[in-house]
């Protein structure tokens, strides 16, 4: 039977000698393991400390081999030695040179990919920690490493590309090269008929818009657009509640703009909160849009979790969203950066209520045929064809 290798850049520390892992790391191992005919481990770099979302995972629970890569070391032949499969990610540099290797030790190699090169400047130019000299330098740098890229997917024996910009940019590197939509979402945490239909009622019978948005709170996630979207509601006379979930270090800010516009019987902070036992049933059962401010074109798996719960969503037209938005008709897109946009399409969806029901009934049902496990099962799919 064929061995699978997965090297990762999910977090991982070592507690007490245990693996420290995150949770969604490790149920997509699951997934690996239950699927693929053979034995299946992972190589992950090893942090000095705990991080958010992960547990301490005890012997003998991971139906998966893992093993550790100190920091700062590269992985090399010793550590894909005997592995029939390799599946690394293609956005860490570190791991670019691994196509070479598996090609000249007859290694089959996929590489994952999510970031294209203007999602990389985005990020870039938002770091205000970086003088601009400093940037130029880092911008220089993220040329040379696309150029790195771009000949170690030439050169792997597959390619699966996290959402659409991801495809869009490097299919034609590789012919045998896949698109997936990665998210949390189950057929098990899928909206049900009776909630969509309170939904509908609740939508269709004139009550005030309940908006919703996660994730971390952070200036290069846009949480900064929140609360002027929300003052841009209430300036439209549209009656609403935004529950944000999530923490970052704007959080503090976020919690003065809302005292200081007034809104604290309209906009709730609720703090990070589990996925599948808090936030899924809370969209589920209390929400009716999703608000992103998100202006990256990174593959964000909060667009189809979201819209998994039946989510309408309202966001800025970074290249994600906008193929997203075309493919599933799920929601409206407005201009990066415009935050007027945003509170003028949020007050489009309360207007026209028939066309936000509709968008909600789209949304689960585009989530519904990219569930995760049927994502997951295409992937090991294009492995196996590999193997």
């Amino acid at each position: 039977m064929p061995s699978l290798l997965v090297i990762s850049s999910a977090p991982a520390a070592l507690l007490d000698g245990k693996p420290f892992l995150d949770r969604k790391f490790v149920e997509g191992m699951r997934f690996y393991a239950d699927l693929w005919d053979g034995p299946v481990s992972c190589l992950l770099r090893v942090r000095a400390e705990s991080f958010p979302f992960g547990r301490v995972y005890e012997p003998g629970e991971l139906p998966f081999g893992i093993r550790f890569l100190p920091s700062g070391r590269r992985p090399g032949a010793e550590d894909v030695a005997g592995q029939d499969v390799v599946l690394c990610s293609g956005d860490n540099h570190d791991y670019l040179h691994l196509a070479g290797l598996c090609r000249r030790s007859g290694q089959k190699l996929a590489f994952i990919i999510e970031y294209i090169p203007e999602t990389r400047r985005q990020i870039l130019f938002l770091d205000r920690s970086r003088s601009l000299p400093g940037k130029i330098r880092s911008l220089i740098w993220n040329v040379g490493q696309e150029i790195r890229r771009r000949r170690a997917f030439g050169l792997a024996d597959g390619l699966q590309a996290n959402g659409y910009p991801a495809f869009d940019a490097y299919a034609g590197v590789n012919a045998n090269a896949i698109m997936y939509l990665d998210n949390r979402m189950g057929s098990d945490l899928l909206a049900s008929r009776d909630e969509m239909a309170a939904r509908r009622r609740r939508i269709c019978g004139g009550a005030p818009l309940r908006l919703v948005h996660s994730g971390r709170l952070e200036r290069m996630k846009g949480s900064q657009d929140l609360i002027p979207v929300a003052a841009g509601l209430v300036a439209r006379g549209i009656d609403f509640e935004l529950d944000i979930f999530g923490s970052g270090s704007l959080e503090a800010e976020l919690r003065r703009d809302i005292a200081a516009q007034g809104l604290n019987g309209r906009v709730r902070l609720n703090g990070a909160v589990d996925f599948e036992t808090e936030l899924v049933p809370f969209a589920r059962q209390h929400a009716d849009l999703y608000l992103s401010c998100h202006r990256q074109s990174d593959p964000s798996c909060t667009y189809l979790e979201s819209m998994g719960c039946g989510l309408a969503v309202v966001g800025y037209a970074n290249r994600m969203w906008t193929a997203l938005c075309r493919a599933s008709e799920a929601g409206w897109a407005v201009p990066l950066g415009r935050v007027e946009a945003l509170s003028d399409a949020l007050a489009e969806a309360a207007s026209d209520r028939p066309r936000l029901a509709a968008c909600c009934d789209a949304a689960r049902a585009f989530a519904g045929g990219h569930a995760f496990e049927q994502e997951f099962g295409r992937r090991i799919g294009h492995l196996r064809r590999l193997a």
